[in-house]
């Protein structure tokens, strides 16, 4: 077929023009998001990714998982990652040391640790711990932290009224079920797991401190802003998808944790949706980042507030706050 070079003229004006109308968001940014481990405190990464939040805002999106907080902020304080997923304690930690790091979306709004105990444990109040063995995540990790800090806050030293056997964060299931502790501090799934086996749930750190940052997306100042924005885009229109559907969030968990009862996933899930663990939208409170940042001034890990109208970035937020319901 031959064209009049009229015919071609007009051809080469639409394909411009076609081009030239194609949205920025169709420039796919790859990026990596690395997280400490996989956990289900980070549903909503895995619900954007599962979603195509992050393909919709233009993103294409690598995660991995670094196997500690400190070890996944390295990545993106070594700029082998763009964003890191953690307790937002620990950028705190390291902006506090001269790095240029900061907040861009909320990932959990409550602390979500949990004090369980076996059956024929007669709690009565946090000083029923005392002279206790306890099952606890090894520090540095939120779990913890905050531990410490409520048996300080009930008169009680950490280091001389219980017996704290650190293992390996994720793990502490096992050795509270093996019986060499009638205590446990413990996450989802861990805390469901030790439920399941009859083993009592005796306090929630959600309903003791309420809202609280407790997990966070950390990048460094020099990040690319565009792609910053697609990432916290994408994050708020999975929380949005969290809290209106919650037998499709509960699919994804299940299949982000095949190798785990579903009826552990299920009730774990559920009690997180229930205590507000999840937050509604991308945005940290200054109330929940004052209680977070709170945990480590106690511990002595950081020694003032820092600047939550600079640390905890806004601009990212406010976008996406704005966009279409």
């Amino acid at each position: 077929m031959r064209f009049s070079k009229s015919s071609l003229a007009s051809l080469l004006v639409a394909a411009s023009l076609a081009v030239a109308t194609v949205p920025a968001w169709a420039q796919a940014k790859k990026v990596t998001v690395t997280q400490a481990f996989q956990s289900m405190l980070y549903l909503p990464l895995y619900v954007a990714i599962d979603q195509g939040f992050f393909k919709q805002q233009g993103l294409d999106v690598t995660k991995e998982s670094a196997g500690s907080p400190t070890a996944a902020l390295s990545a993106v304080l070594s700029g082998s990652a763009q964003f890191s997923v953690h307790g937002p304690e620990w950028t705190a930690i390291a902006a506090s040391k001269g790095a240029k790091v900061g907040i861009i979306s909320n990932v959990v709004n409550g602390a979500a640790v949990y004090i369980a105990t076996t059956p024929d444990f007669h709690y009565d109040g946090v000083k029923s711990l005392k002279g206790q063995k306890v099952v606890t995540g090894l520090m540095p990790t939120t779990s913890t932290s905050l531990f410490m800090k409520l048996l300080k806050e009930n008169g009680m030293n950490p280091d001389k009224d219980v017996d704290m056997i650190q293992v390996q964060t994720g793990s502490e299931a096992g050795p509270f079920l093996g019986g060499q502790a009638k205590v446990a501090v413990l996450y989802e799934p861990g805390l469901d797991q030790v439920a399941a086996q009859g083993m009592k749930v005796v306090l929630g750190f959600p309903k003791q401190y309420g809202a609280y940052a407790f997990s966070s997306v950390t990048a460094r100042s020099d990040v690319d802003p565009d792609a910053a924005q697609r990432l916290v885009n994408g994050m708020e229109l999975a929380l949005r998808f969290m809290q209106k559907n919650h037998d499709q969030t509960l699919q994804i968990a299940l299949k982000e944790f095949p190798t785990l009862d579903p009826k552990v996933v299920t009730n774990a899930v559920n009690r997180m949706l229930a205590d507000n663990v999840y937050p509604k939208s991308v945005e940290t409170s200054a109330e929940a980042f004052k209680t977070g940042m709170d945990t480590q001034i106690a511990l002595g890990n950081l020694k003032t507030q820092p600047d939550y109208a600079t640390f905890v970035v806004p601009t990212y937020v406010k976008k996406a706050l704005a966009l279409p319901q």
